[in-house]
């Protein structure tokens, strides 16, 4: 099936890409990629959710969206996203959300629940509040951003399962094309932000994805935040630590779809 790249000019004054690809008359489904990456870390999702028309956008900061100075807190990060669903002329979407792309996927539904019908959560954390471990690394990043750094950076979530060579080298290119205004941006947003579960109650269906081996986010953790959104649907994933998405695509793509496939927008 052919895909297609649009450019989008948001109300929020930015522009950003994003790929398109499905049928036309299928049900949306809007991917958000992680902190430091790109819509190119689903390339290998993207053919898998058959049924379902995919939109993958570049987020502000990252990828080939603007790298403006400011309007990075959590909430801003939300309202693109609202900006990018407007921009597409979608209505009402399934959300998939990838480990700190997820946490944006909850405040969205808490701040625009008319925009999201479900919500795919892929090692998702529960909180982001207060001082990541390498916040005092990412606050001394200077541009140009070290292609080393960005390599070695990537053992802060060693997988379980392999992960091919090209697709760790494309997440590398990713973070190298980030500003330090922006990977420190993104990251003070979302470290300052209230978590959105405490925020209210997000009502929409919710799969939870988690692999059993995430050094990141703790098992209790996920077991808090599927007890706050009511009638979350919890899997378990063996062996893979906490960059699911990275380490078992197949197993996302046949979760989430057989999990929205029980559902309408």
């Amino acid at each position: 099936m052919e895909s297609e790249v649009l450019d989008l000019t948001l109300r929020t004054h930015i522009a950003v890409p994003c790929l398109v690809r499905g049928d036309p008359d299928a049900p949306p489904v809007l991917l958000l990629h992680a902190w430091g990456e790109s819509r190119g870390c689903f390339d290998r999702l993207v053919d898998l959710l058959t049924g379902y028309k995919v939109y993958a956008p570049d987020l502000r900061g990252q990828g080939d969206a603007d790298k403006p100075e400011s309007g990075y807190s959590l909430a801003e990060q939300a309202e693109d996203v609202a900006a990018i669903l407007d921009a597409l002329g979608v209505q009402k979407a399934f959300v998939l959300g990838s480990s700190s792309g997820g946490y944006v996927a909850q405040q969205l539904a808490i701040a625009y629940p008319d925009r999201v019908a479900a919500l795919v959560l892929v090692g998702v954390p529960l909180s982001l509040h207060g001082e990541a471990p390498f916040a005092a690394e990412v606050e001394r990043l200077t541009d140009p951003i070290n292609e080393h750094w960005v390599r070695e950076s990537l053992f802060w979530y060693p997988p379980q399962q392999k992960v091919p060579a090209w697709f760790l080298e494309d997440r590398i290119l990713d973070g190298v094309k980030m500003p330090a205004r922006a990977w420190k941006g993104i990251l003070q947003g979302l470290s300052s932000a209230t978590p959105p579960t405490e925020l209210g109650t997000i009502r929409a269906p919710t799969l939870l994805l988690w692999g059993d081996h995430d050094a990141l986010l703790p098992w209790r953790d996920q077991q808090i935040l599927a007890a706050r959104i009511p009638g979350t649907v919890v899997k378990v994933y063996r062996g893979v630590a906490h960059l699911v998405l990275w380490e078992r695509p197949d197993l996302v793509a046949r979760d989430a779809v057989a999990f929205l496939d029980t559902l309408t927008l």
